[in-house]
């Protein structure tokens, strides 16, 4: 798949040249072996590749002719005979190639079509529409006059061909394979929703009585407090209020009775208030409102409140039963006489006075003298309001949301049992008596309203369980959307720092920020004045070993790492903020500074002014000099840098349209990356126009001569030396001398030649200040130490 790829790259380059007359052409090399693949650095990620057999591809592709996929013999062995090749004797061209031991080849012909599953199925669609062979249509397509040329059809051509010959039909099964697919897209999500069970899953979280197992969700459920949640507290206070009032217009009335049930609403509408208080914001003072959040912010204090409040009705009915109901039967309202007639009249009720247990005969003769003067002589005796009040009191505390349902069910049962104890044992003479008002029904009325209270209790215990069933369940789910929310937000700034980690702020703001981009549209700039730098390590390669007690190569890497990422951290000081890293290749390190769309400079702006960041450049280039430095400390190593540094327009923008890549482009670059190739290990080289704009800040260079750069010709280059202590005017030389025995000739080196560079430099004498550059000293010789070891890097293939 790889041969095929660089064949169809050749076979695009070729129609590239066709319709745009362009002379652009393309080489391909192919080599098989191992890899380190990762990313380096903490800025502008970008993964790639890492091993002494990937140097080898580069070699391949740069010693390889245009038009042609160029593979080794390591290749050429996994590729079972589907391609026929030619000797190419790469190894001739390239000395890589040579010590490592390489036969090359040229791909001259496909022997086996490859076609992509696109294309199998246009071609089986041709098949059955045209009842041809499976062959048929491949064979028609064959090995041209070119030795690059081959039969794999890309998709695009094959769905041209298509399109032609049956356009119609692959719109119709186009068209059907979209509705299956969103058919099957709507019964996926119905399945999912309707699986998603929050019933069936709550019964795997929780245990019998409702409590989650995981001790955090149950102790987060009993601090959560829905939205007005303490709402259903009025219904407390409502209830009470109607005690007060049927007791007013239905029962006998008296003082001591409407003290006993009209006392419990202080306690009450006090609980009441103080908990609804934080609902009402709006309408109640701040202080107040602060002073209900911190009492219903303390579980324990918010549920005592409403098992309070709760008590206080129930008993306060029970208690109304107790104290003053059973004084009705008296002989103030009901002769004894009449009494024992009516209970005579009942045969189901044999009622024995005597045994009976009233409050008088609990209560001191005084104060059971004193109620009987208290009481009304009125004939209104319905004992089954005060049961039915008690399920309206039971139905109260159903509704109470601070409490859970295992609380609620205890009340309820606990209430319901102590008005039907009173209901059967302590008020059954009464019931008698309305009995015979009722004219005997079948089943007595305290059974019918003891009953009554036994099934709201159960009805309401079994509603409460259900609503605190749901309540989990929406906790459940608000949990889990809170936690997918919060994963989703997580990921999503994940994914912003990613962006912005793999493009510069600027572009990385283009794109994310830019909603009605469609992601097809391609982001390019231009910039007319940028500083750009490239730093190498020429000795890392001789460093780099993939033997295994460097696991490898693995732990070269981590080195590498370390470095370019000390590197990065220098970008984050302040001063360097204008400076943006491009990219790393292999240990070149490629920077960029002037790329900043906030920066409005006047035309007539002074250079010190236009080119102040091109000056901090510099700065960020001797920092990484002295970071280097550092680590060689730490690490007992020796590296050193060789840095280019070059100013001038260029073309900024996106590549690529599933990996983007942050990018620039131009004739800067290529100086720039010319001057790192060419100069030498410890040195930083510029040109002479950047010299000339440098020196206006204090920078002070050494002239090195004339230096041959792969397709400008001969360029006059400096080395920077440093900054002078105090900011000098530019200066010129007013005349130049040449020393040493080869002062006849300038000095000349090409790209490749960096190590033999041995010619002396050029002194130059200062007499006037003017637009040149400062000579400073004279180089006798730069010999073959380290500058023989200078090279050109693993990157510089890929630069050109």
């Amino acid at each position: 798949m790889c041969v095929h790829m660089g064949l169809s790259m050749v076979k695009a380059i070729k129609y590239v040249q066709q319709k745009a007359n362009s002379p652009v052409d393309m080489r391909v090399g192919i080599h098989t072996g191992a890899v380190l693949a990762g990313i380096l650095g903490q800025r502008q990620w970008q993964f790639d590749v890492y091993s002494k057999d990937v140097e080898l591809a580069n070699k391949m592709e740069s010693s390889g002719k245009a038009g042609r996929v160029h593979i080794s013999d390591k290749t050429l062995a996994f590729l079972n005979g589907e391609f026929e090749v030619e000797p190419a004797f790469g190894e001739k061209r390239e000395e890589l190639l040579r010590i490592a031991g390489l036969k090359t080849f040229f791909i001259t012909k496909v022997v086996k079509p490859f076609a992509s599953p696109c294309a199998r199925k246009i071609n089986e669609i041709q098949g059955e529409n045209s009842h041809q062979s499976p062959n048929g249509s491949t064979n028609d397509v064959g090995v041209g006059e070119d030795d690059n040329d081959d039969n794999t059809l890309d998709d695009e051509e094959l769905l041209a061909q298509n399109s032609v010959s049956n356009g119609h039909q692959t719109e119709v099964a186009e068209d059907e394979e979209e509705q299956v697919k969103l058919e099957n897209f709507k019964q996926r999500l119905k399945d999912e929703l309707v699986t998603r069970d929050g019933h069936e899953n709550l019964t795997k979280d929780t245990n019998i009585f409702l409590r989650f197992k995981n001790p955090q969700l149950e102790q987060s459920y009993a601090v959560y407090r829905e939205p007005y949640s303490s709402l259903p507290l009025l219904a407390a206070l409502l209830v009470q209020c109607i005690d007060v009032l049927y007791s007013y217009l239905v029962l006998p009335r008296s003082t001591l009775h409407f003290i006993n049930i009209a006392a419990p609403l202080v306690p009450i509408a006090m609980l009441v208030v103080i908990s609804i208080a934080e609902s009402f914001s709006g309408m109640l003072p701040k202080f107040f409102v602060d002073v209900s959040k911190r009492f219903n912010d303390i579980t324990f204090v918010r549920e005592l409140a409403a098992i309070i409040i709760a008590l206080t009705i129930g008993l306060s009915n029970v208690i109304d039963m107790f104290f003053f109901v059973t004084f009705v039967r008296t002989e103030h309202i009901v002769s004894e006489s009449e009494f024992n007639a009516t209970a005579g009249l009942d045969g189901e009720v044999d009622v024995e006075i005597e045994g009976v247990v009233t409050a008088e005969h609990l209560l001191p003769a005084s104060f059971v003298e004193q109620m009987r003067e208290a009481v009304p002589r009125e004939r209104y005796l319905y004992p089954s309001y005060l049961s039915n009040f008690g399920v309206l009191i039971l139905i109260a505390i159903a509704v109470i949301a601070q409490l859970t349902h295992l609380t609620k069910i205890l009340l309820l049962l606990s209430i319901a049992a102590l008005h039907c104890y009173f209901n059967i044992f302590i008020m059954q003479d009464l019931y008698a008596l309305e009995d015979d008002f009722a004219h005997q029904p079948i089943i007595s009325m305290r059974y019918c309203a003891s009953g009554l209270l036994v099934v709201a209790a159960l009805a309401l215990s079994t509603l409460a369980r259900h609503m605190d069933h749901e309540d989990r369940v929406i906790f459940k789910w608000k949990t889990e959307v809170a936690e997918q929310k919060e994963t989703a937000n997580d990921m999503r700034q994940r994914n912003e720092a990613l962006v912005y980690n793999v493009l510069p702020v600027h572009v990385a703001e283009h794109f994310m920020k830019n909603t009605k981009r469609s992601h097809d549209d391609l982001y390019s700039q231009s910039y007319a004045e940028v500083g750009v730098l490239f730093a190498s390590m020429p000795n890392f390669s001789d460093f780099y070993s993939e033997e295994t007690v460097n696991n490898q190569g693995l732990e070269c890497l981590r080195f590498l790492n370390e470095v370019i990422s000390d590197f990065d951290a220098l970008l984050e000081l302040p001063q360097f903020q204008d400076i943006i890293k491009i990219k790393t290749i292999g240990s070149t390190y490629m920077a960029a500074s002037g790329i900043n769309l906030q920066r409005n400079l006047r035309n007539d702006a002074p250079i010190t002014e236009r080119w102040s960041h091109l000056a901090v450049l510099v700065e960020f280039a001797l920092e990484l000099k002295h970071a280097l430095q550092g680590i060689n400390e730490q690490s007992f190593n020796h590296f050193v840098l060789k840095m280019g540094i070059n100013h001038g327009p260029i073309t900024a923008g996106v590549i690529g349209a599933r990996k983007p890549h942050y990018d620039i482009w131009g004739n800067t670059v290529n100086v720039a990356s010319r001057m790192e190739s060419t100069g030498k290990a410890g040195a930083i080289q510029v040109t002479e126009e950047t010299c000339n704009i440098l020196q206006p800040f204090g920078y002070t260079f050494l002239q090195r001569g004339l230096v041959a750069v792969k397709g400008k010709g001969q360029l006059m280059t400096y080395y920077l030396q440093g900054k002078s202590q105090t900011s000098a005017e530019p200066v010129a030389p007013a005349a130049v001398e040449l020393h040493g025995q080869e002062s006849s000739a300038l000095e000349s080196t090409t790209e490749l030649e960096a190590s033999d560079i041995k010619t002396p430099l050029l002194k130059i004498k200062v007499q006037e200040p003017s637009a040149g550059c400062e000579g400073i000293a004279q180089e006798q010789g730069m010999g073959n130490g380290s500058a023989g070891q200078a090279g050109v890097g693993e990157s510089q293939s890929l630069l050109e």
